[in-house]
């Protein structure tokens, strides 16, 4: 049996100006701090309070995708209405993506239209990720979504339904945050037992930590690179 992908958190230092934000560029429902996903992605995103600092790029960033050049500059144009600005992190001016970040400096590209590996995604396409192949695999088998590519030690999954694509660049491997600002919510299906789950996770490479954010209704968790995840305990919709 595996978990289900229930959401990505994100610390924020305003969380319901940030839920605005995301839940305008993407055309998502805004219920509280949470935003409820359209019909291809199958996790919501929610926003939990934080005063971490951001001190360098964020271990995921994300990839929307554009039909036409058109679409491109349009999604742009609305990021920065929104509040987002342009960023450069060494991009040159020949490659077709356009870099941004959203009101607390969280980055995400806008893609051009085209692009082979984002077709039959969603306009989320993806969450690229910074890490390894093994990692790669173990999120492949903690979901039970297939790999989509394996080539060079770079992975993607995607869930059997399609929907966004989550991929690690593999080597190299940035340092690590002391704390990552994101990480996955994991929920047991309803006929699940969470202790076997956890058992079976810790098999397959992850670790349980200590204390995590999400209170006392959460396994604080990490994945085989030390990412942060929670495996929540409560029933969720």
């Amino acid at each position: 049996m595996s978990t289900n992908l229930y959401a990505l958190s994100f610390d924020a230092k305003d969380p319901a100006a940030l839920a605005r934000f995301w839940g305008g560029l993407l055309g998502w429902e805004v219920d509280g701090n949470d935003l409820l996903p359209d019909a291809k992605t199958s996790f919501r995103w929610r926003f939990q309070q934080s005063d971490l600092e951001k001190d360098r790029p964020n271990q995921i960033h994300f990839h929307l995708t554009s039909e036409t050049p058109e679409q491109q500059q349009e999604t742009v144009a609305r990021a920065v209405e929104l509040g987002g600005r342009h960023l450069d992190v060494g991009q040159r001016p020949e490659e077709g993506h356009i870099v941004l970040a959203d009101p607390e400096g969280n980055e995400f590209c806008v893609i051009e239209a085209g692009n082979n590996f984002l077709a039959n995604t969603a306009f989320l396409g993806e969450l690229a990720s910074d890490g390894t192949q093994a990692v790669g695999y173990f999120w492949s088998k903690a979901l039970d979504w297939p790999l989509v590519w394996d080539q060079d030690e770079e992975t993607a999954i995607q869930a059997p339904a399609g929907g966004p694509k989550i991929a690690w660049g593999g080597p190299p491997v940035s340092p690590k945050a002391p704390k990552n600002r994101m990480h996955f919510d994991l929920v047991v299906p309803a006929d699940g037992d969470v202790d076997a789950e956890v058992e079976r996770l810790v098999a397959l490479g992850a670790t349980r930590l200590e204390s995590g954010q999400d209170g006392p209704d959460a396994i604080p968790m990490a994945d085989p690179d030390g990412n942060e995840f929670c495996v929540l305990t409560t029933p969720r919709r």
